[in-house]
């Protein structure tokens, strides 16, 4: 029997999940689906600029996972991006945290920190 897939924590969930070209000739075999595990490999791997040790704390995973994760996300952004390919970020195995930091790793929550930015960009 299989090891049961552990569950990644997970701050946010994207503003937007739908990424591409603008010319509008997109069909679904044009598609890359990006997990939102892989999602918040990039966010706080490049976005938030942790390690990838502090980035496998906060996702309580090791970090030959988190590694193994970003390279994917990576392959994935540079598919999307070269071949203009439509980028979407759906499904996996996470959990969303409580926004108290009781379930991001001991790190404390960058959702509002997170959220308040994207509010801050708007503006």
């Amino acid at each position: 029997m299989p090891r049961p897939k552990k569950w990644r924590n997970v701050c946010c969930l994207p503003n937007n999940n739908r990424f591409g070209p603008l010319n509008g000739n997109i069909n679904n075999a044009d598609c890359i689906v990006m997990t939102v595990e892989e999602y918040e490999t990039i966010r706080l791997i490049d976005s938030q600029e942790m390690k990838q040790e502090e980035c496998a704390e906060h996702m309580h995973v090791a970090r030959t996972t988190v590694q193994g994760i970003y390279d994917s996300a990576r392959k994935k952004l540079a598919d999307s991006l070269i071949n203009g390919k439509l980028l979407l970020i759906e499904g996996g195995d996470y959990m969303l945290c409580d926004g108290s930091g009781n379930s991001c790793g001991g790190m404390g929550c960058h959702r509002r920190k997170f959220e308040n930015s994207q509010k801050e960009i708007i503006k």
